[in-house]
């Protein structure tokens, strides 16, 4: 493993001297639109390893993206080469179809002590909630950031973490690419504790997200990826493209549906992904109606 080697991949060239707010964003922010948050390789027949050597090989060496026991397990190694003071933690994400929370953590986040402030740093949840930006630690104040407007909310030592979403305008939609607008306003990502957690403490749930018949990973194929100004997704055969505020605090969505002879195509043209192993596109909804 070669700290140079990761940057060249992120093509990230600036300092690494000094252990800053600034030069961890711009790493950050190049991390983000270089790694996809994709979890292709259950729907290919491969394993997904916690094992950080693994995360490496995949992202750095073969290119590919990862989810968030990839992305911000690698990201921790980076950041402590550099001199960073990094804790991992542990978090729930929100099920909106269940408008609740998991009982079991399910969700790798960082923590970094910069300067005598505390920061999360995120590199691993994608869509359109991933922060472009590491968030001070602090409950009840709005973190506006490109994608929207970021919170947390602390009760009792269990921080939330809200975005704050704007309408959404969706010109090319018909029923073979409907797309659900949510309204504008609080919109739930997860919750976590401020527990030191050991990579350890993700092994169960690193090998039951990626087996259980109700995971969202096992019940979709994901990939998606930051832009400069949005971001794109493909979720099994839709591919979805936002530009974010493209006028007047609205989000411009542009939705297709591929064939299954686009997706490798899309995949190394809108991710620079190339597979190993054949994909098999994956969508299907994980509770079945009550």
């Amino acid at each position: 493993m070669d700290i140079k080697e990761y940057f060249a991949r992120i093509s990230y060239r600036g300092s690494h001297s000094k252990p800053d707010l600034d030069t961890m964003t711009d790493i950050f922010q190049h991390h983000i639109r270089a790694v996809p948050f994709e979890n292709l390789s259950i729907h290919c027949g491969e394993r997904i390893e916690l094992d950080l050597e693994a995360a490496y090989n995949k992202i750095v060496r073969k290119k590919r993206g990862g989810w968030c026991m990839e992305n911000n397990y690698l990201l921790s190694w980076v950041l402590k080469t550099l001199g960073y003071d990094i804790t991992l933690l542990g978090g729930k994400v929100y099920v909106p179809e269940r408008n609740d929370y998991p009982k079991e953590m399910n969700h790798l986040l960082l923590k970094v002590v910069l300067d005598g402030k505390s920061y999360i740093l995120d590199g691993g949840f994608g869509m359109a909630y991933q922060m472009w930006q590491p968030m001070e630690l602090i409950s009840g104040t709005d973190q506006p950031q490109t994608p929207g407007v970021f919170r947390f909310l602390e009760e009792g030592g269990t921080w939330y973490f809200e975005k704050v979403k704007r309408k959404q305008m969706v010109p090319n939609q018909d029923a073979s690419t409907s797309h659900n607008v949510e309204d504008e306003g609080r919109r739930p990502i997860y919750v976590f504790t401020l527990q030191p957690r050991d990579i350890e403490e993700f092994r169960g749930c690193n090998a039951e997200l990626q087996t259980a018949p109700d995971s969202p990973f096992t019940t979709k194929s994901v990939c998606s990826l930051q832009t400069a100004d949005g971001i794109r997704t493909l979720v099994g055969w839709k591919l979805t493209e936002m530009k974010y505020n493209y006028r007047d605090n609205m989000d411009l969505v542009e939705i297709r549906m591929l064939a299954d002879e686009e997706i490798e195509k899309t995949l190394k043209e809108k991710f620079n992904i190339t597979l190993d192993k054949k994909l098999v596109p994956t969508y299907r909804s994980r509770f079945s109606p009550s």
